[in-house]
């Protein structure tokens, strides 16, 4: 099989910064649903109230509210440190002449 060998740097920045925010996506997902399927379905012995964390059932700030969090720290570090603002050169020329056509 052949192997696509690309030197853009354009290209291999954008490729590494999606497969960062993908590993990221799929951390959470592997955290998120594996916890939430666990424990928001596990019944509770009768006349039992269920823990709540800041007002919401455990499960639910333990197992969406602080994987949401994390990601969002997450993309907030990867945009401020990790993603490049590549030069993509000179723009090509406009079609539409708006010097003194546009009376």
């Amino acid at each position: 099989m052949s192997q696509l060998k690309c030197d853009d740097p354009v290209f291999l920045h954008t490729r590494r910064e999606a497969l960062l925010i993908l590993a990221v996506w799929a951390a959470c997902l592997c955290w998120v649903v594996p916890y939430c399927a666990t424990y928001g379905y596990r019944p509770l012995p009768e006349g039992t109230e269920p823990e709540l964390v800041l007002g919401m059932p455990g499960w639910v700030f333990w197992g969406v509210a602080v994987p949401w969090g994390a990601a969002s720290l997450a993309s907030l570090a990867m945009c401020l440190f990790v993603i490049q603002d590549d030069d993509l050169g000179e723009a090509p020329e406009s079609r539409h002449d708006t010097s003194e056509s546009a009376v």
